[in-house]
């Protein structure tokens, strides 16, 4: 038998150690455990990327959505500033009816009904006006705020429409016109004595108008004024009424200081006065001008004597009277539009 008879072959294929005493190689790992090792740093890599993109992309949509946010708090306050200014602008708009029905409400000034109400939109104004402040003094605003601001300046448009209402009422009911045919008829049987006492004075004039034929006058004119001292179309505006005219000459008429007297009547038969009284026929009669002038005997032109206008003006004849000294100089009647 030879040498390696008494070796039995290993199981795996190699020889077992003989008698020889020599030790069997080990094994080598197998190329597959390199690979998995491979496999498995990619894998982490893979992971780690991953994690980072899953992270970055929530970063950015927590960006996004802050900026969505922000983008969509400062469109409401948009909304919200838009809204407060119509509300602002309808709160101007309703001061400016209810102070337009104040300046229409004259005849029924000591009502009660009108007080009760004024009270009730001044109260309501100044809750308005309380939360119009506070909004203006905050940086943001809520719906809830907007809402009640809303709220309050549709309680004050309901206190003017019923305003309106109880106005409309009363005049439906005639009390303003009622008031306002009393003053009339006060005024018209004011108008009728003043008349009748005029129809009087004239008469006792009329007696004395042959001894003016002392001082005559001529050329006599009534000219509405504008502010400007223009004359004026329209004797509804005018501000001053001036009358013009011309003493010629007298050689029979004393010289010296004459005061000439005006007095204007108004087509209903009222004196324009304002100027004091001057004496006549043992009276002191009322005048609505005067005018003092130097008369040497000559010829005296373009003498104007102005009445500022204190009353309303109405279309119609109007009379100029003249007097001085104790007579009445004329008596002229003018058409004005």
């Amino acid at each position: 038998m030879d040498q390696y008879s008494n070796q039995r072959p290993s199981p795996f294929g190699q020889p077992a150690p003989g008698a020889s005493g020599q030790q069997a190689p080990r094994p080598r790992k197998p190329r597959q455990d390199k690979s998995k090792r491979t496999m498995l740093g990619v894998i982490a890599v893979l992971l780690v990327i991953i994690l980072g993109a899953g992270v970055w992309f929530a970063i950015s949509m927590a960006a996004k959505d802050k900026a969505i946010a922000v983008e969509r708090q400062a469109r409401e306050q948009a909304e919200l500033d838009k809204e407060q200014a119509l509300m602002n602008a309808d709160f101007d708009d309703l001061n400016r009816q209810f102070t337009a029905l104040e300046g229409q409400r004259i005849e029924i000034r000591n009502d009660s009904l009108k007080r009760e109400l004024s009270e009730k939109y001044q109260a309501a104004k100044m809750k308005v006006e309380k939360l119009q402040q506070e909004l203006k003094n905050q940086k943001s605003k809520s719906s809830a705020e907007i809402k009640k601001l809303k709220d309050e300046i549709a309680t004050l448009r309901a206190i003017l429409k019923d305003y309106v209402a109880q106005i409309a009422k009363l005049n439906e009911e005639n009390k303003a016109l009622r008031a306002e045919n009393e003053q009339i008829k006060s005024e018209n049987s004011r108008l009728t004595s003043q008349v009748e006492q005029t129809s009087k004075e004239n008469e006792k004039l009329n007696e004395r108008m042959n001894l003016a034929e002392k001082l005559n006058v001529t050329g006599v004119s009534l000219t509405p004024l504008n502010k400007k001292g223009k004359r004026e179309k329209k004797v509804s505006k005018a501000k001053q009424m001036m009358v013009t005219f011309t003493i010629p000459q007298n050689n029979s008429t004393p010289v010296g200081e004459k005061v000439i007297y005006l007095r204007l009547i108004s087509p209903s038969g009222q004196l324009l006065g304002g100027a004091g009284v001057f004496p006549f026929e043992g009276a002191k009669v009322e005048c609505s001008a005067k005018k003092a002038i130097e008369y040497a005997g000559e010829e005296i032109g373009g003498i104007t004597i102005y009445w500022d206008v204190t009353t309303a003006l109405t279309p119609g004849s109007y009379t100029v009277e003249l007097f001085t000294e104790g007579y009445r100089l004329t008596s002229r009647s003018f058409d004005l539009k």
